[in-house]
């Protein structure tokens, strides 16, 4: 069905902020998900080991100890997934394989290299250390743009290039504009990669199906459902023989759950070989670590522009960071936003290079937003440099290139058709309402007095609901036409009616939080004269016995627009149906009547009524009493595709997606003078997402959309060294922005103008802020700093950089304190130095440091220490930082050996937590009765030791070196030091 097929706009709950449905179970601690959902008696639980490479060989792997313990039923490496899976599909067509777990080599730290499948997660994770890998480390690629130098190591060694594909885009005529052009303005932008967490992170339970050789997963991946026939491919079974189920709730997911479905794959063979159910619970650090982020991007803007301001003409050339593989729908975001690349802005001519590419960073996702943030920072950025160029105002700038109202429906040069809008007057509102002209008093107050105060915009076209046809434009047109026609995007609801009068309404949206089912609802009551409350609705999907489709899920904010049209198509439809039966009842035609109150009844004679649930029962107890050819019962299932989602033409152009709403942001941003703290004074948003379904949860999305892109502005960064090493494994590390860090956020809802190619005129909002916040944010710091550039997350830290000037040199024979810095080979390299007394002679001491049963007593957590050659030693060691801790295996060299005065101590561990090596001098001084020790050291450390345990690093460290001389004293006949809680318990008088 069609929009012009259907336009009944019921005056009822749709438009009201009805409170949530789903509230009461979630307020009552009856919310049900992943972890509380029922599993098959017998079934496992699964933990992986993971990389603590950034890139290396795998050389070899060693499951023979963990497969002897009693409570291991399985494990699962890169060799299995070989001989039971195909690598996984992806769009662009290039040799990479992906099978879940690294299979040749490791290309991030965090990818998976083997599953245990054990009783417990407990059994599971105390398995993983009888794991033995060897790896041979490679050079890592960290940088997109170097990526593709020629002498760049390859990531895919089948790949000509670390490029996954390149793609030039030329719309209208730039080469001709930038000729003429007046005068021009360049720059390069860097956006960075980040996430946005989850509460809950990705879950799912699979089983092997032995009696018919196919699996049933429940997880809560939330589409789209793409990925099924992706999952199946790489199984090797039919579509029909993978069956995925959701819960009734998710914890949030915000795009990073929706490229989790290779461990789905991965928990499929788990299940196969182990010959039970097997529940894997995906826990912080890997979400983290490993889950995936928003492709960082590198983009150069060159733009053509005449002396007033008007960009004439834009060329971007893109470097997009997608990591070390691509999973599908990757490199979707790119491509999404494609076609919105000139913003909301009349420029029409584009020059568009786009790099694919591969680095050693976790592969990247669907993060919410999908791109966008990263194409809007650019052209955001520019309307303000363009109007510091010139001098003027940004939002004249801004106001001087926007579409003009009488121009829609719009088709945006890159492919977009704009369906409908009034962005000068949304900017008029939002300005007006937002009181800028107080904002812009605050800012001459606070400059006045000497601080730093600036003023940001930004806007953005927020387009919903995707054409699942976008994603072929990465094609060549002949490999588009040899292809066939891709377009649409198919939602499906059902609306039936039981034979006591109960309405139910079953979807594929799957929700994770958003309210759905409210909205449902109150689409479908409104049609049918209920009340929502009256209405129950399902939206578990089951891919055995729902309607869906590949396009089925929640993401890219299709559910108002798309779900909503088809919820109300299948409203009416049931309303048509049950009108036609009361026709003959009540004798007036079926166009005459009117639903309300829970009764039917004749639009101009109100007491001339049937109660609702009489006439839906004769549906059910009568079928003969209907009228000829009309179908018994009442149940309407209704496939709706909008058909503006066309395919793309030959030069690539495609409307990739349905509606276009708009956003206008304005923000105050005010910085301490003294502390660099980033005060955000006042934040505005105006949103024009046409006809509200309900206002309630609209600000809901804008406000989540907010908190996601003031985390972006300010806090959240995945942080790599140059050689792979991952720093941002906590919340310690990884800053999100929780509610007190939020400003108070206004919300302006602009004078709709509701889409014509949606039944209800809805259009989606749940990205908005994604896209405005993080750049509008930015252009405030640049104006209050006068900065030619900003680069986020932006932090005091980063302002004090800026800001102050170098330190002074240390006062005259005081040595400058030792800076922990990365160094070649990969990790964070610790530095220490230091001296203790122990109470025997240099030669005793000596003595102790060649004997390997002495010194296997004094190396920390030593369980077994061998001696290999000439002072060189292999040992098995416990040790870890905060709550990290595992087992290790270290090998020990001691040279430069000068007997009994000094000695260098150099070694390495690797183990399932990471991998570190160092090198230390130890040099022994006699003093009276004993001897002075002296020590100074250099460690490097990487892998989750390092990502969890960053801040906690130097102590353990000095923990470490202190339990260490602690056992060399004890050794000697010396008593070892008290720790920290000995003295404090002795202190209070604690102890017995």
């Amino acid at each position: 069905m069609t929009a012009g097929q259907v336009k009944n706009k019921p005056s009822g709950s749709v438009g009201k902020s009805v409170l949530r449905l789903e509230n009461q179970a979630l307020l009552r601690g009856r919310g049900r998900f992943m972890d509380d959902m029922p599993v098959p008696q017998g079934t496992l639980h699964a933990a992986i080991l993971r990389s603590p490479h950034a890139h290396a060989e795998i050389l070899s792997i060693d499951t023979s100890a963990c497969l002897k313990r009693d409570d291991v039923f399985a494990v699962v490496t890169g060799a299995e997934m070989l001989e039971y899976t195909d690598s996984l599909k992806t769009a662009v067509d290039t040799p990479m394989e992906y099978y879940g777990l690294a299979t040749d080599r490791v290309r991030f730290v965090g990818e998976p290299v083997a599953v245990v499948c054990a009783l417990d997660r407990y059994a599971a994770e105390d398995a993983l250390d009888d794991i033995k890998v060897r790896f041979k480390t490679l050079p890592a690629v960290i940088d997109p743009v170097k990526a593709l130098n020629d002498d760049a190591t390859l990531i895919h060694p089948k790949m000509e290039s670390n490029a996954y594909s390149r793609h030039h885009f030329v719309h209208g005529e730039p080469d001709q504009a930038f000729a003429s052009a007046e005068d021009m303005i360049e720059f390069t932008i860097n956006y960075p990669r980040n996430s946005i967490p989850p509460i809950e992170c990705f879950a799912c339970v699979a089983e092997y199906l032995p009696e018919t050789g196919g699996y049933d997963v429940l997880s809560n991946f939330p589409g789209p459902f793409g990925m099924q026939p992706v999952m199946a491919w790489a199984l090797r079974v039919p579509g029909n023989r993978l069956r995925l189920r959701t819960p009734p709730n998710a914890g949030g997911n915000f795009g990073t759950k929706l490229c989790m479905f290779p461990q789905m794959v991965v928990m499929c063979v788990a299940s196969r070989l182990a010959g039970r159910p097997v529940k894997w619970l995906e826990d912080r650090h890997e979400n983290l670590a490993a889950a995936n982020s928003a492709q960082n991007r590198v983009t150069t803007v060159r733009a053509a522009h005449t002396s007033k301001g008007e960009v004439t003409a834009i060329a971007f050339e893109h470097w997009d960071d997608n990591g070390a593989y691509l999973r599908a729908p990757m490199p979707g975001p790119i491509f999404r936003m494609h076609g919105t690349t000139s913003n909301g802005y009349k420029v029409k001519h584009l020059d568009v290079k786009m790099n694919i590419v591969a680095t050693n960073k976790c592969p990247s996702g669907a993060v919410r937003g999908f791109g966008g943030p990263q194409l809007y920072f650019a052209t955001e950025r520019l309307m303000h440099k363009l109007a510091r160029k010139l001098e003027r105002d940004p939002l004249e700038i801004i106001r001087l290139n926007l579409l003009p109202s009488d121009c829609f429906p719009y088709r945006a040069p890159a492919g977009s058709l704009y369906d409908s809008g009034n962005f000068q007057r949304c900017i008029n509102e939002g300005v007006e309402q937002g009181n800028l002209t107080a904002l812009l008093k605050r800012r001459e107050e606070v400059r006045a007095r000497g601080g730093y105060y600036g003023i940001g915009y930004a806007t953005a076209v927020e387009p919903s609901q995707s054409n699942m046809g976008y994603i072929s434009i990465l094609k060549t047109a002949e490999e588009r036409k040899r292809a066939g026609p891709k377009d649409g995007a198919i939602s499906y609801v059902t609306v039936s009616v039981d034979s006591s009068g109960a309405v139910n309404v079953v979807s594929e949206s799957v929700p994770q939080g958003q309210g759905h089912a409210t909205v449902l609802a109150q689409i479908v009551s409104d049609q049918l004269g209920l009340t929502p409350q009256e209405v129950t609705v399902n939206l578990e999907l089951d891919t055995e016995k729902d309607a869906w489709s590949i396009a089925s899920g929640n993401y890219s904010s299709r559910f108002a627009p798309a779900v909503g049209s088809a919820a109300q198509a299948a409203a009416l439809r049931v309303r048509q149906k049950l009108a036609t039966i009361a026709s003959s009842r009540l004798n007036v035609p079926a166009d005459q009547i009117e639903f309300s109150d829970g009764r039917i009844f004749a639009r101009d004679n109100p007491e001339n009524f049937i109660k609702f649930y009489r006439m839906a029962a004769l549906a059910h107890w009568s079928p003969g009493s209907l009228a000829d050819g009309m179908e018994p019962g009442v149940r309407e299932r209704v496939a709706w595709s909008a058909p503006e989602l066309d395919a793309s033409n030959e030069l690539g152009e495609i409307n990739s997606e349905l509606a276009y709403g708009f956003a206008f942001d304005f923000c105050g941003v005010e910085i301490d003078p003294v502390t660099y703290n980033i005060k955000v004074d006042q934040y505005v948003s105006a949103h024009d997402c046409g006809t509200l379904l309900n206002p309630a949860i609209v600000d809901g999305q804008v406000g989540g959309s907010f908190a996601a892109g003031l985390g972006a502005a300010l806090y959240e960064e995945f942080v790599y060294d140059e050689d792979g090493a991952f720093y941002s494994g906590t919340f310690a590390e990884y800053l999100v922005a929780t509610a007190p860090e939020l400003p108070p956020l206004d919300i302006v809802h602009c004078t709709p103008t509701p889409s014509p190619y949606t039944l209800l005129g809805a259009k989606g909002v749940g990205e908005g802020n994604t896209y405005s916040t993080p750049v509008c944010i930015a252009n405030a710091i640049a104006d209050a700093l006068d900065l030619e550039d900003v680069v986020l997350p932006m932090s005091p830290s980063k302002v004090a950089d800026l800001l102050m000037s170098e330190e002074p040199a240390p006062p005259r024979g005081m040595a400058a304190p030792p800076k922990n810095k990365p160094r070649a080979g990969g990790g964070r390299a610790l530095t220490g130095e230091g001296r203790t007394r122990v109470p025997a002679s240099p030669q005793e001491v000596w003595d102790i440091l060649l004997d390997p049963r002495s010194l296997a007593k004094v190396i920390p957590g030593c369980r077994d220490l061998d001696e290999v050659g000439d002072n060189r030693y292999r040992a098995e060691v416990d040790m870890g930082v905060g709550p990290v801790r595992g087992r290790f295996e270290a090998n020990v060299a001691l040279s430069d050996l000068v007997e009994p005065e000094s000695a260098m101590l150099t070694g390495e561990v690797s183990g399932p937590l990471g991998n570190g090596g160092g090198s230390g001098r130890v040099t022994l001084e006699p003093d009276g009765d004993g001897t002075l020790v002296i020590y100074s050291y250099e460690v490097t450390v990487s892998g989750k030791v390092a990502s969890v345990g960053g801040r906690m690093l130097d102590g353990a460290a000095r923990v470490l070196i202190g339990q260490f001389f602690n056992a060399l004293l004890r050794q000697t006949g010396g008593t070892a030091s008290e720790g920290v809680w000995t003295r404090i318990r002795r202190k209070l008088r604690m102890d017995k």
